[in-house]
């Protein structure tokens, strides 16, 4: 559900280069396909600030699609709405021998919207043209121009936006007047700014690279502003819808935010004022009213992509919350800090970059456009909670892997303070199973499983708690690797403390779990949670080894095995340590019990890229581990 803002996506969607009279595939350089699937020819963006309320982007591509993994470096997005207009789109088709086969205009392009929910920014539509080509190589060739009615964002200048592609040559400059003034952030960038004066005696900042080669995709890499190039621009004072303001540093950013988009948004009406009196009569522990009040809160509402207010950063009003019943992230949570208000429970509203991978803002560069989700945080005195307010299932004080582990900045009358959000451990993450299991003379299995969720791992299942109870079924049946699987019963519970926990419990039977031949019976033993990806070989591995998050898998198996037989054949105990994880499994064998155990902790951090073949090693060993049978005979 990773969103962005508008302006992030007026640039990034275009991969811009300048129009070339030559476009034959084979002039470019041997040296720039290694790993590409595209190239960029030449990419030219110019952003010129002509006043607080007026900015033009105009954008020019040319890029080479060398194969079918290119294909989405093709499509052409240009993010819109009211206070971003588009005022022109012009593009052509030329063949892998630079021949002209086709033109398009905006007309071609299909405009669509772009909401999800929880974003910070709601309003966007997007057009967008994919290619009609097949034949490879070819190359497409477009410019739009784009007219913003506001200065407070600009796009990171990101050459080489991703993995896969090379770059001959591109160029971003920025123009303004000169009393506008601008700060910027170099990220891995091969050479610095260029400052001038153009013929109009605008400032300029240009930067430029040539013939970067593409960055291959590798497993387990680190977040991509680790390696790759960006530069970040931000203004110094600045017009958004009519608003003014400036900042230079965190504090002051969320001191404007608070002052300008929320402080007259948390009235909500007296009736409700009583009524979260009345709901917390009797409770004098704090977190404990902010828990009661919580829960009301995801019962009365439910989050939808709105859209009022100032562009995408205002929340709606806290009465309309309470009167419709309905929000996106910004609604909820600044519903959400209104009832808590009316009891006296501070909170604070906290600007987040969302997603599975922890990403969090630069300490030392302030800009709007590094975040895309807002969040609540109660300041408790030694015991700092933060609530998610846009998931109805969500257990109060926890945010699982969405918002986990990274840094916020929270909004407060004072002024903006980085907060960092809870860190789950891969001690935390805990999936444990126990099994117990009946083989017969058949093969058949039958018994029950039950398993925990902790931690990140708490919401696993939860998208088959969600489904009917004939859905439930299938998708269970889906999760495990037992062939022929009939589930006669299964439950689940969520204990939603601080500390949640999700339950499961399923009672199974299976007919030919275990293969029979000549008196002989064969099963896999992990019946329960296997591995069967490997991470894949990279040769000459160039980033280190990022693990993003961590956790721990813990499986016992109790099989009783059928009358009159004995053990054969077992494997091995295998124990694995390495600095990245740790992997065991054993086998114990008690008159006709046969008990197997299974433990895998994998620990995120950032590891020398050394480690990767020692991580490939770690997982193959896993899954040869997970696919290993025991054999039994029948014997006295």
């Amino acid at each position: 559900m990773k969103a962005f803002l508008l302006l992030s996506f007026i640039l990034f969607g275009g991969l811009s280069a300048q129009a070339q009279e030559n476009y034959d595939a084979s002039l470019i350089s041997k040296d720039l396909l290694s790993y590409a699937s595209a190239v960029i020819r030449n990419k030219e963006i110019n952003v010129e600030v002509k006043d607080f309320d007026n900015t033009l982007y105009h954008i020019k591509t040319a890029i080479t699609i060398l194969n079918k993994n290119g294909d989405q470096m093709a499509e052409v997005l240009v993010w819109h709405d009211k206070s971003n207009i588009i005022k022109s789109i012009k593009g052509t088709v030329y063949n892998q021998f630079g021949k002209l086969t086709g033109k398009f205009s905006e007309s071609d392009f299909e405009d669509v919207n772009t909401q999800d929910g929880f974003s910070l920014f709601q309003d966007l539509k997007v057009k967008h043209y994919n290619p009609p080509v097949t034949d490879y190589p070819y190359t497409l060739v477009y410019e739009y121009d784009v007219k913003s009615k506001q200065s407070l964002n600009f796009d990171d200048w990101a050459p080489n936006s991703t993995t896969g592609l090379a770059v001959e040559k591109s160029s971003y400059t920025f123009s303004c007047k000169p009393d506008f003034n601008i700060r910027y952030k170099e990220i891995n960038t091969p050479s610095g700014v260029v400052k001038g004066t153009n013929k109009d005696g605008f400032k300029t900042y240009t930067w430029q690279v040539s013939n970067l080669k593409a960055i291959k995709d590798e497993p387990y890499s680190p977040n991509e502003n680790k390696y790759l190039t960006y530069v970040k621009i931000a203004p110094e004072k600045f017009s958004y819808e009519g608003l003014t303001g400036s900042f230079t540093n965190w504090n002051e950013m969320g001191k404007w935010i608070y002052d300008k988009l929320l402080v007259t948004r948390l009235q909500i009406p007296a009736a409700t004022v009583d009524y979260m009196k009345q709901l917390t009569q009797g409770i004098t522990d704090p977190k404990l009213k902010a828990k009661k009040i919580y829960e009301y809160m995801q019962e009365k509402t439910h989050y939808i992509s709105v859209q009022v207010g100032i562009g995408g950063y205002q929340p709606f009003l806290a009465s309309d919350v309470d009167q419709q019943n309905y929000g996106d992230c910004k609604a909820l949570v600044n519903y959400t800090q209104a009832l808590l208000k009316s009891v006296n429970i501070e909170s604070y509203y906290c600007i987040v970059e969302a997603g599975n991978q922890k990403v969090s803002p630069l300490k030392d560069f302030t800009s709007m456009n590094q975040f895309n989700h807002v969040i609540l945080c109660l300041p408790f005195k030694n015991d700092t909670t933060f609530l998610e307010c846009t998931n109805q299932k969500m257990p109060f004080g926890f945010l699982s892997d969405f918002t986990d582990d990274r840094t916020v900045l929270a909004c407060t009358p004072t002024g903006g303070k980085l907060l960092h959000t809870p860190i789950y451990t891969a001690q935390n993450n805990l999936q444990q199973c126990k099994a117990n299991f009946v083989l017969d003379v058949n093969g058949a299995l039958t018994g029950n499983m039950l398993t925990s969720f902790k931690g990140t791992q708490y919401d696993n299942v939860q998208y088959i708690i969600d489904k009917a109870p004939k859905e439930q079924i299938k998708a269970l049946q889906k999760e495990y690797p037992i062939d022929n699987m009939d589930i006669e019963k299964a439950d689940f519970k969520q204990d939603k403390s601080q500390q949640p926990v999700t339950t499961e419990n399923i009672q199974l039977n299976a007919r030919d779990y275990a293969s029979a031949n000549d008196g002989k019976l064969s099963f896999i033993v992990n019946a329960t949670n296997r591995v069967t990806h490997v991470p894949r070989e990279v040769r000459n591995r160039r980033l280190d080894v990022y693990i993003n998050r961590g956790f721990t898998d813990e499986d016992e198996i109790s099989y009783t095995l059928p009358a009159g037989y004995k053990v054969d054949m077992r494997p091995a105990n295998v124990s694995i340590s390495k600095p990245f994880g740790k992997f065991s499994a054993s086998i114990t064998v008690k008159n006709n019990q046969l008990i197997y155990k299974r433990s895998l902790q994998v620990f995120d951090g950032t590891y020398s890229k050394d480690t990767y073949q020692d991580l490939i090693d770690f997982y193959q060993a896993i899954v040869e581990s997970d696919d290993n049978n025991v054999t039994l005979i029948k014997g006295n």
